[in-house]
C-alpha cells in the first residue's frame, strides 16, 4: 500500500506541466472533480454541537458527571453493529490472502504477478517482489497447491476433532501499518519533520532523518474468541453460543463479539485497504481511512440530534406507551427475555434513532478509539475532543483501557444511556462488546443546497 501511494504521488506529480496562465494565481492544474464517497450501509451524521455527558442519573463515585459542550465535524457511521457475516467477509479475505500467498512464495505458477501491465517490476508493500494474483482460484485438485495448503493451514493429527478439515484459526493473522501522526506531532517529531501534520507532508518529505519510526507495523490474530461465551458466565451453560454463533448462517446478521480492541483497528485497516485499492484501480482519489469512533462522535451520534436526553430515543422510559422494552437490555433481575431476546438479537432490531442508526443502546457494547480517564471532560478540547493513545507494551495500564459506550444486552437501564462511559482492557474480548466503524467528512458537510441531507439553513 506504501509504494501504491508512492506511485500514485509521482505519477501526480511528473503528469503535471508548467502553466503560467497570464501571470496570475489561478492554482494548480488539472485537478480531480471530488465528490465524497457514500459508503454503503452507513449514514451521514451532520456537524453540530451538543453537550457531551450524563442527561440523567449518575451512579454514586462514578467520577463523570460533568457535562460539557462540545462540537464534531461532520461524519458517517456504520447504520448497525459489524454482524458476523460482514466479519467473516474479513476473515475470508485473511484466509485467502495468506494462502495465495505461500502458494506465490513456493512459486506455483499462476498464484502471483511479477510485472505490472505496462512491463515495469515493482515490489509488494512488503517488498516480497510480488503481488497476488485474486483472479487465480485455488486449485485443491493439484498436489502440490493441495499439500502445501493442508500442510500450512488446517488442523493436523490429534488436534483433528472426528477427522474433519478445520482451519486453524491460529494461522490467520494479519498484518498491517499505520502512521504514528500523535508521536510525529510531539517535539521529537518536529525535530524529524518540518511540520508533519497531514500524510501529504508526511509523502512529500525529503529531509535526512529517519521517518521510518512513524510508521508502525501490526500483525495481529483476527480471528474472534468464540470461549468468551463460557468464561464471561461463570456456573452457566453456553456451549451452544460458543459452538455456533460466529460460524453458523442462523448467526449470521447477529453482531460480531470476541473481538478485541485491536481486531477492530485491523478490521478498519482491511476496510480502507480493500475500498482504497479498488479506488486506485479505477483512478479514483482516496477515501478517509474508516476508523473506530471517538467517545465524543459515538454519543453524538447516538442522541440523534436529541439534546439532553438520556437515551437515543429520547426519555425518560426506557419503555414504550405499550409498555415494551425499546432495546435489548436486561429489565429485569434475572429476566433477559422480556425484551424479546435472551442474548444478543439481530443487527436491525428495535427502531434506530433520529439518525438512522440501530441499537445505539443496548444488544451489544460499542468499542470507541478513546481512551478511558475519569476527568477526561476536565482537560479535553472543545472541538472534536478525543484522548488516544495506540499502546504498547512498556505504557501504564491506564492507557490501555478502551471506552466502550451504548451497554449491552446483560446490562441493566443505566448502563444504555448515552451519556453512560464504561471501558475494558484494549486486549480483552468480550461476549457483550462490538463494534461499528466511522468515516470522516472531507469538506464542511453536506447541506440542503446538495439535496443529500435536510441540514439546517446554508448560512452562505
Amino acid at each position: 500500500m506504501k509504494k501504491a501511494v508512492l506511485y500514485f504521488l509521482i505519477i501526480a506529480t511528473i503528469s503535471s506541466c508548467y502553466a503560467p496562465a497570464g501571470g496570475e494565481l489561478v492554482g494548480a492544474y488539472p485537478r480531480e472533480e471530488w465528490v465524497q464517497a457514500n459508503p454503503y450501509g452507513m449514514n451521514y451524521i451532520h456537524f453540530g454541537s451538543f453537550t457531551m455527558g450524563p442527561s440523567d442519573e449518575d451512579v454514586p463515585y462514578a467520577l463523570n458527571s460533568r457535562a460539557k459542550t462540545v462540537t464534531i465535524p461532520a461524519f458517517y457511521m456504520d447504520q448497525s453493529e459489524i454482524s458476523n457475516n460482514e466479519y467473516r467477509q474479513f476473515v475470508n479475505w485473511v484466509k485467502d490472502s495468506l494462502m495465495l500467498d505461500i502458494l506465490a512464495q513456493n512459486d506455483i505458477e499462476g498464484y502471483s504477478q511479477k510485472e505490472r501491465e505496462d512491463g515495469r517490476e515493482f515490489e509488494r508493500f512488503v517488498n516480497k517482489g510480488y503481488v497476488l494474483n485474486w483472479d487465480e482460484q485455488i486449485d485443491l485438485s493439484n498436489d502440490e497447491v493441495f499439500d502445501l495448503i493442508y500442510d500450512n493451514f488446517f488442523l493436523q493429527g490429534a488436534e483433528k476433532f472426528y477427522d474433519r478439515w478445520e482451519i486453524d484459526s491460529r494461522k490467520l493473522k494479519y498484518r498491517y501499518w499505520w502512521i504514528d501522526l500523535q508521536a510525529a506531532s510531539r517535539k521529537e517529531g518536529k525535530d524529524e519533520f518540518s511540520n508533519p501534520n497531514t500524510l501529504d507532508q508526511l509523502h512529500s518529505f525529503k529531509g535526512h532523518n529517519d521517518r521510518s519510526k512513524f510508521i508502525i507495523e501490526e500483525e495481529i490474530n483476527i480471528y474472534p474468541d468464540t470461549l468468551v461465551w463460557i468464561h464471561d458466565f461463570t456456573y452457566g451453560f453456553n456451549e451452544p453460543l460458543t459452538e455456533n454463533y460466529f460460524w453458523h448462517p442462523a448467526y449470521d446478521d447477529y453482531p460480531v463479539v470476541g473481538v478485541s480492541w485491536g481486531q477492530c483497528q485491523a478490521f478498519c485497516a482491511w476496510r480502507s485497504q480493500i475500498m482504497n485499492e479498488f479506488r486506485h484501480k479505477n483512478g479514483l482519489s482516496y477515501i478517509q481511512r474508516f476508523r473506530l469512533p471517538s467517545e465524543s462522535e459515538w454519543e453524538y451520534a447516538s442522541r440523534g440530534g436529541l439534546e439532553l436526553s438520556p437515551y437515543p430515543w429520547g426519555g425518560p422510559y426506557t419503555r414504550n406507551y405499550l409498555g415494551c422494552p425499546l432495546a435489548n437490555f436486561k429489565p429485569m433481575h434475572g429476566d433477559y427475555v422480556e425484551d424479546n431476546g435472551c442474548h444478543t438479537v439481530p443487527i436491525f432490531s428495535y427502531s434506530p434513532n433520529d439518525y438512522g442508526l440501530f441499537n445505539m443502546a443496548g444488544n451489544v457494547a460499542e468499542w470507541t478509539n478513546t481512551a478511558y480517564d475519569e476527568s477526561v471532560y476536565e482537560f479535553s478540547h472543545d472541538l472534536s475532543p478525543e484522548y488516544q493513545y495506540r499502546s504498547t507494551t512498556s505504557d501504564p495500564p491506564s492507557l490501555k483501557r478502551k471506552v466502550i459506550r451504548g451497554g449491552s444486552w446483560k446490562d441493566i437501564g443505566y448502563f444504555i444511556q448515552t451519556g453512560t462511559r464504561s471501558y475494558e482492557y484494549q486486549d480483552t474480548a468480550k461476549s457483550y462488546i462490538g463494534f461499528r466503524c466511522v468515516m470522516s467528512y472531507l469538506g464542511r458537510g453536506k447541506s440542503s443546497n446538495d439535496g443529500e441531507f435536510n441540514a439546517p439553513m446554508d448560512m452562505e
